[in-house]
Parts: structure tokens; sequence; C-alpha cells
């Protein structure tokens, strides 16, 4: 059975002490924060990786409509 969403596991993170200086002054979920950075980051990593796998599709199809126009196009209404 796959992990839940909801597991978690401790981890130890090192970071520059002014950023965790600044973030316990403003009561920053440190956590919660890092949990939020390491998001986004694997998200812009899969966007990386994912245009990478499939940029000569994308290019191939860019010079395709490029050379013949998107298909249908005369059947738009705008």
């Amino acid at each position: 059975m796959p992990p839940s969403i909801d597991t978690r596991r401790a981890t130890n993170v090192t970071l520059p002490v002014h950023l965790l200086t600044e973030a316990r002054a403003l009561g920053l979920n440190i956590s919660q924060a890092c949990e939020q950075g390491l998001a986004t980051a694997l998200a812009a990593r899969r966007r990386e990786n994912w245009l990478a796998e499939n940029g000569d599709a994308i290019q191939s199809w860019n010079e395709h409509v490029e050379t013949h126009g998107l298909p249908l196009a005369e059947y738009r209404a705008f």
C-alpha cells in the first residue's frame, strides 16, 4: 500500500543562521515553510523534466502549425 500523504518523517535541514533567526522572530513554522519550499522546487523540477522530455515534440508541433496553420482553423468563430 502506498504511503499516505499525511505520513511524515523527521529529517535534518541545515539553514543559514540569518534565515533561521528571522523566521523564528517572525513566528514562522519552519517545518511548514521548508515543506512549501520543497513542494515548489519539486514542481519546478517536474516542469523542467517534462519540458526536456517533450521539447522535441513541442518544437515539431510548433513547426507544423507555422507551416500548415492550426487544424480546423477554418471552423473557428473568433
